[in-house]
């Protein structure tokens, strides 16, 4: 059955429905049971029925599928023994000890949030609350340290190796390239995509010249002003969420967290990848490249994952911070905090085999070869993810609907792949900066303790800034396919931006006021 226009459906009612409930899974699902009922001669009962028995069992139930959830459940253990172990606090403690100056100060919180790679809710909350004490100290506004903690954050968990973020894409990529036909690794597409993902790379780049430079602008160099002159950290009338119930990092009292808590697990974790993607890739048999590149990523990434997790969790027994059956505990809280990404991985694969069985792609493809040009595509991609996270406050659930979308139109128009993947993620997390609503914008402010609203206000100015070098990077790699070109133009842009705005959109210190607190 040809369903021509009418196949938008689905996706758009997904779309649509997402920006108004601002919530994704009843989205995603409304999408699932529309696409079924057209199948099914527009009979809604059918549709309902289809929904479950035709496209949710079967994508929860292949095989592929459940390595992905398994492994997304075992980074979840991962986090909460890290959590537990107090790691994190550990490296933050001694690198706050070396920062003397405002610059070491936010240069610390920012290298501390590059080292918290691996999941944004825990960076965002646990970089937040340990560097706060020390950025109070040396007069630094709240809305400064929840910006430099919200703009590192989602980014480094979508520049790193491995991070939750990572095992969420690779679900997405590699149901789609099942649809495609294509057998390339899934793990190794993500590695590709790094290079094109300017947004993500340029907003760190920007924390970095606003710390160095002291390039503030707009409502953040009036609160760094008021920060630095009246030792004000917020305004008079600011609210700061509370982060006490969402924090879950305290260790046992009296207790003084290890660095190699977290270092140990992590080194398990990234050492043992290159070893088990030669192994599942046939290595020695097959030479070196051949073997990584036929490489089970899923398969490999879940064993890390677990050895990781047993090494965190006997650390922690050792240093009897947690008995054996406390663990098990842990264990299962560590699965059930990764629930809502299994649903919206769930459906989002559902989603994706619905429109695949009513040529969605296929009508996008041919609309789109004869109404845009290849090289304006990548810039599209970026814009319509950036408006549905800012809608919708969350960077998975765009991922989830875009990437069903972007990758088909990729393969036929002869599209880098890597760039439009790449092009969903940045418009992901350039949304999500933006928006009020979103979970990490608001797990930012409350482990900050930064008032919500100041803390957008302030983030938004310079979100857009890195948006317009990002767009400038990706029409230029969508015109020359290379990715050095792009993140050239877009780092001269976003260095012209950012001064040009300190000096019309700036305020001063007092020279006074500059260096140490």
């Amino acid at each position: 059955m040809e369903f021509g226009i009418l196949s938008l459906l689905p996706p758009v009612i997904a779309i649509v429905l997402a920006l108004i409930t601002r919530n994704v899974i009843p989205a995603l699902f409304a999408g699932v049971w529309l696409g079924a009922t057209m199948m099914y001669d527009w009979n809604p009962f059918m549709g309902l029925y289809a929904s479950f028995n035709d496209f949710i069992i079967p994508s929860v139930g292949d095989p592929w599928s459940a390595t992905v959830l398994i492994y997304c459940g075992l980074f979840g253990v991962l986090i909460a023994f890290l959590q537990k172990t107090g790691g994190a606090h550990a490296i933050a403690n001694a690198i706050s000890k070396k920062a003397k100056t405002t610059k070491g100060t936010l240069g610390s919180t920012m290298l501390f949030g590059l080292i918290v790679f691996f999941d944004d809710y825990f960076n965002a909350l646990t970089v937040g609350s340990v560097m706060r004490s020390v950025t109070d100290k040396m007069r630094i506004s709240r809305e400064k340290l929840a910006y430099v903690v919200d703009s590192t954050s989602a980014p480094i968990s979508l520049l790193g190796p491995v991070s939750t973020w990572v095992v969420f894409v690779m679900g997405l990529i590699g149901a789609q390239y099942t649809e495609l036909g294509i057998s390339e690794s899934e793990y190794m597409t993500y590695i590709f995509t790094i290079p094109f993902n300017f947004y993500a790379i340029l907003s760190l780049v920007l924390v970095a010249i606003i710390i160095f430079t002291k390039w503030d602008f707009g409502p953040m160099a009036k609160a760094e002003y008021r920060a630095r002159t009246t030792g004000k950290l917020m305004r008079d009338d600011a609210a700061p969420p509370s982060d006490d119930e969402m924090l879950n990092v305290e260790v046992a009292e009296g207790y003084t967290p290890k660095i190699r808590n977290m270092i140990v697990p992590l080194v398990v974790l990234i050492g043992m990848i290159p070893p088990l993607f030669l192994w599942t890739g046939g290595y020695p048999e097959k030479g070196f490249v051949t073997a990584f590149g036929e490489a089970d990523g899923a398969t490999s990434i879940l064993i890390a994952a677990f050895v990781a997790g047993i090494v965190a969790l006997l650390m922690g027994m050792q240093q009897k911070l947690y008995t054996f059956k406390e663990s098990m505990s842990l264990i299962v809280s560590g699965f059930r905090s990764m629930v809502l990404v299994y649903i919206i991985l769930a459906l989002a694969w559902s989603i994706g085999d619905v429109t695949t069985e009513l040529g969605t792609a296929e009508y996008l493809v041919n609309f789109a070869e004869q109404t845009a040009s290849p090289s304006v595509i990548p810039v599209l991609i970026f814009f319509i993810g950036a408006i549905v996270a800012f809608t919708t406050g969350t960077s998975y659930g765009t991922f989830a609907i875009m990437i069903p979308i972007a990758m088909p139109i990729a393969a036929s128009m002869d599209i880098s792949m890597y760039l439009a993947i790449a092009a969903v993620f940045s418009g992901g997390v350039f949304g999500d900066h933006c928006s009020p609503i979103s979970d990490t914008t608001i797990l930012s402010s409350a482990g900050s303790s930064s008032d919500h609203i100041d803390h957008v206000n302030t983030q938004i100015p310079y979100a857009i800034t890195a948006g317009v070098s990002g767009v400038l990077a990706f029409f230029t790699a969508g015109m020359t396919k290379s990715s050095i070109l792009g993140l050239v133009i877009g780092l001269v842009t976003l260095i012209i931006l950012a001064f040009i705005l300190h000096k019309v959109w700036g305020k001063i210190l007092p020279k006074s006021y500059e260096g140490k607190a």
